[in-house]
């Protein structure tokens, strides 16, 4: 009986100290976390006016932003193992070879040329008609809270702030990692006059130390009167947002550039919807679309476009040429690193819209309704 009972003893003993030891692991993970997600990087949840003033948005229900259309992020068919297999067997996810580039320096453009230079993925710079407007701009070389994680390609990231002009406008499409970069945007700071973006995204900034006079945030459909002929309209995309543990809590856009001569559309990530059809009827017809193609995978087809899509959405948009952007830089998908332009140019091989594939820095001409680009990634297999 004696010996029954120690067993007992010592396996009750041994529970309670188990039971102790996982309460004292789970706490110190949630501690970790909190003390990670609590970093300046990962910005700030809207609050006080700002959340009201969200809260008053027709596409704010529920505690959060809501798409035109509904939008789960997964597809109805997506399997955990199957995409697990996908995941393991993907390959050249990466190139093995320097990405080309060209070392442009902007300080030295006149302001009278209308140039746009892409910095790969969805970063680029655009001047026209004496304005300089910067999209989404990411020079840390890594697209995640984490240096080590998501690292630019080799040769991919030549660019950095100090190689920037002064910028009037920097333009944020919405919050995620890849298109909203902490330590790019704080080095900009003494260099941007203006920061136009989705609502709540200025809660980052602020955090950030952005002056509140400097941020314009705005819902789909705004307008906003930038003077001397130059109007931007924020319009609608297909997407989500969030930085942190909470989604959805700032809106995600794409936005209508119009100057006096030209009329652009900066697309952010988006899956495809009518929304497109939506901005082309009424803002278009376009001079030039930039729009994602990159970063997919059939399980995400309702929040990034497949590269069909892309020449469908360029359709839509009533383009006159497009730059399908989103790739070149960093994997964030499983598809090989070329597949985006490969794919893209197979399904655009009958030249039914001009494209535009320039280098990273290569100088394109938004006057040279002509200009010709080489097939860049071609050389690299």
């Amino acid at each position: 009986m004696l010996t029954f009972f120690g067993l007992g003893l010592f396996l009750t003993i041994l529970m309670k100290k188990i039971m102790l030891i996982t309460i004292i692991v789970l706490a110190v993970l949630v501690a970790l976390f909190f003390v990670v997600t609590g970093q300046a990087r990962f910005g700030a949840v809207p609050q006080s006016n700002r959340l009201k003033q969200i809260k008053k948005s027709p596409n704010y229900s529920d505690g959060k932003f809501q798409n035109l259309s509904p939008t789960p992020q997964m597809s109805e068919d997506a399997r955990f193992f199957p995409m697990l297999k996908e995941y393991f067997s993907a390959q050249n996810k990466k190139p093995n070879a320097l990405i080309p580039s060209v070392k442009t320096d902007l300080t030295k453009i006149s302001k009278d040329e209308n140039i746009l230079l892409w910095f790969g993925h969805s970063s680029y710079y655009i001047q026209i008609e004496g304005k300089s407007i910067l999209v989404d701009p990411v020079f840390s070389g890594h697209a995640s809270p984490f240096s080590f994680s998501v690292k630019a390609f080799k040769g991919a990231n030549d660019y950095q702030v100090e190689d920037m002009p002064e910028i009037d406008y920097l333009i944020i499409t919405h919050d995620h990692w890849d298109h909203l970069d902490y330590e790019t945007v704080v080095k900009l700071k003494s260099k941007t006059d203006k920061v136009i973006t989705g609502l709540g995204v200025g809660a980052h900034f602020e955090r950030w130390g952005f002056n509140a006079s400097k941020l314009i945030e705005n819902d789909w459909f705004d307008r906003v009167d930038l003077g001397n002929g130059f109007v931007l309209h924020c319009t609608p995309a297909r997407h989500f947002s969030g930085r942190g543990f909470k989604a959805k809590q700032s809106l995600w856009c794409s936005f209508v550039l119009e100057s006096p001569s030209k009329k652009i559309f900066i697309g952010g990530d988006s899956g495809y919807d009518n929304h497109f059809k939506v901005i082309g009827e009424k803002y278009g017809p376009f001079d030039l679309v930039m729009l994602e193609n990159g970063q997919y995978n059939k399980a995400w087809k309702y929040i990034h476009m497949m590269p069909e899509q892309v020449l469908l959405a360029a359709k839509d948009l009533k383009a006159k040429r497009f730059f399908p952007v989103h790739s070149g830089k960093f994997a964030l998908a499983n598809h090989a690193w070329n597949e985006p332009l490969n794919r893209i140019s197979e399904v655009n091989k009958n030249n039914e819209i001009p494209m535009l594939t320039p280098k990273i820095g290569e100088i394109v001409n938004l006057d040279d309704s002509l200009q010709q680009f080489s097939r860049w990634w071609l050389e690299l297999d």
